[in-house]
């Protein structure tokens, strides 16, 4: 039996793999890029850069056919909210959100796609949401044994916040578009 159930999740998976890796790369680059990036000019360019892939991410997951008016409000409401939260967090946590919800994105969409083959995934919403987290648990674990990193419980409560945010406004856009869908059948009928 193959391991992947179509060319589409074995690419997913390779995504979330590369996302892993470049996450667990920062355990140990991280200290010379943030030399690199000393200037707050520098930095707030790439930030803004950053959270406006992360946001077309989280549309190209959310969004599979064009939004009407209702999915358009619950999205603006939706990028209100992580920009809010996002002013209010320092570097380091903004960085958390980004990369584990970027994670957290194609863990779900792998599942999803596995899904969708045929294969037995009960809610892959909670397992990509626990998947990722225990990634960010580990993340964090792992500096306890690195001697310029620091093992902070709030970093995993973070990434668990980026995560669920991520997961959560894909199920809240799948369910408005469901209801609109749901709306649309019912008047032709």
């Amino acid at each position: 039996m193959p391991v992947f159930t179509s060319a589409k999740e074995q690419r997913l998976w390779t995504w979330a793999l590369l996302v892993l890796l470049a996450i667990f790369a920062t355990l140990f680059l991280g200290q010379p890029l943030e030399q690199l990036f000393r200037s707050q000019d520098v930095r707030a360019a790439v930030f803004l850069l950053v959270m406006l892939l992360v946001g077309a991410a989280i549309l190209v997951h959310s969004l599979k056919t064009k939004p009407g008016k209702t999915e358009i409000v619950v999205l603006l409401g939706i990028t209100a909210v992580y920009i809010m939260f996002f002013l209010r967090l320092g570097m380091p946590e903004r960085s958390h959100l980004m990369e584990y919800s970027i994670l957290a994105i194609f863990i779900h969409k792998a599942l999803i796609e596995r899904k969708s083959q045929g294969r037995r995934i009960p809610l892959p919403a909670l397992l990509a949401l626990l998947a990722s987290f225990m990634i960010g648990v580990l993340d964090e674990c792992i500096q306890l044994f690195l001697p310029y990193r620091v093992f902070d419980p709030e970093d995993i409560l973070f990434n668990g916040l980026a995560i669920t945010m991520a997961i959560g406004s894909y199920l809240i856009l799948a369910w408005v578009r469901k209801k609109r869908s749901k709306s649309k059948t019912e008047k032709h009928e």
